[in-house]
């Protein structure tokens, strides 16, 4: 397998011993997670699908068989018991979720389905009234449709157009040409934080330090860096920020938008309804103070509340530990597959997380990712919602191991042992 530069750079260094940092203990985390304890065809689980969503602890689990057994109610609407407990336990995760990307105040954190949700948010409520015929939007070469789909439409109807700062053949943002992209036109900067298909970590406080020597605000796309790495949006100056629950070991269908609240305060509402109103009459309507401007009808209760817990979780096993671990699957994971004949990575850039893409000569993705299935070993392939980064990189699709804080060495092992026997098979 060849290997560009950026990958000799992130591998360097290498530790040569099998066991996982020693601080860390792997083994009484995958015990907090009851499916790795599965067997898929006949073989024990292991699930490197981590960038799609991740496995969930018992303690989240715990959390929402809690809710549902114990305090069901609607919130924020009834004076009874039960809705007071699912009031308190609600509101309590909002502060959970604040605390972890150390935003201002609660008031700067919306929930919302997901991190696609959020960023449709801020489209259609912050850049759809602002842009005028011949604005720009700023994104970058490596983004997830997510993150370049709601631009396009908003774009489209107001006549604005959307700019790529490009990235190199390692998958590594051209940081001069992005700034070379930003001008008087420049409305927005929306860019990943890392991205999924390729595992990039963008230097975020750079590029919100250049946009905002402009004065033009930064949208963050954390749907992946936020569950690999602590993140502080005070600290980065970011003026958005999206995540999702189901990459931070919570549930599904919650999602939280970071935004800056004298931003929000001036953004009309996305969605109408229950909820996010002061006052209705026929005539006109006002709305409910941050963040429930923003958050119609009844919400995800019992996701939040998963959300929380979830994140209580991964704060107890603590950012440096959980870096330190994945830094090291990362290296190790590097050279199982660059022992592999045939297979070759693609997103080599030396600043990168816990995503490992790549090809194998003349097998196609699909084919890798169903043979290395049948060995209990789960893998993405495809596009990753990300085709204008294949295109950028000439390839149709990836096979994709991606690991969380779980993963061990020994099943990394386990998708070299995979590899070779689809490379048998197609032998």
């Amino acid at each position: 397998m060849t290997t560009g530069a950026g990958t000799r750079e992130a591998v360097s260094g290498l530790r040569t011993e099998r066991t996982a940092p020693p601080a860390f203990d792997v083994q009484k985390i995958r015990n907090d997670f009851p499916i790795l304890r599965r067997r898929v065809h006949g073989h024990p689980l292991v699930y490197l699908d981590n960038a799609a969503t991740t496995q969930k602890p018992q303690a989240v689990i715990d959390a929402l068989t809690r809710y549902y057994t114990e305090s069901n109610a609607n919130v924020h609407r009834g004076v009874h018991h039960l809705s007071e407990v699912a009031t308190i336990a609600y509101d309590a995760a909002r502060t959970t979720v604040r605390t972890f990307f150390n935003a201002a105040s609660d008031r700067e954190i919306v929930f919302t389905r997901n991190a696609t949700e959020s960023i449709n948010l801020v489209a259609n409520a912050f850049a759809r009234p602002l842009l005028q015929a011949g604005d720009e939007i700023l994104i970058s070469a490596m983004e997830h449709h997510s993150n370049i789909v709601p631009w396009q439409l908003v774009c489209a109807e107001r006549g604005a157009r959307l700019r790529v700062a490009p990235m190199d053949d390692r998958g590594e943002l051209i940081l001069d040409a992005f700034a070379a992209l930003l001008n008087e036109r420049t409305c927005l900067v929306a860019i990943t934080h890392m991205s999924n298909a390729l595992g990039t970590v963008n230097p975020i406080a750079d590029i919100v330090r250049l946009a905002h020597a402009a004065d033009i605000p930064v949208l963050v796309d954390g749907s992946q860096a936020a569950y690999h790495m602590a993140v502080d949006v005070q600290a980065l100056g970011v003026d958005f920020y999206a995540a999702t629950g189901h990459k931070i070991y919570g549930p599904t269908g919650i999602g939280v938008l970071y935004g800056r609240e004298a931003l929000l305060e001036k953004m009309p509402p996305f969605l109408g309804g229950g909820d996010m109103i002061a006052s209705v009459t026929f005539e006109r309507s006002t709305w409910n103070v941050l963040p429930y401007k923003f958050e119609a009808g009844t919400p995800h209760i019992e996701g939040a509340i998963g959300l929380g817990a979830a994140i209580e979780y991964v704060s107890g096993v603590g950012f440096d530990a959980i870096v330190d671990h994945e830094r090291d699957l990362l290296e190790y994971g590097t050279r199982v597959l660059e022992a592999v004949p045939g297979v070759r990575l693609v997103g080599t850039a030396p600043a990168k997380a816990s995503i490992l893409s790549f090809v194998m000569d003349g097998i196609h993705p699909h084919d890798v990712g169903t043979i290395v299935d049948r060995e209990g070993v789960a893998i993405r392939t495809g596009h990753h919602c990300a085709q204008p980064v294949m295109d950028r990189l000439g390839v149709p699709a990836t096979a994709r191991a991606s690991m969380a804080m779980y993963n061990t060495r020994e099943e990394l092992d386990a998708l070299g042992t995979a590899l070779r026997k689809v490379q048998g098979i197609f032998a």
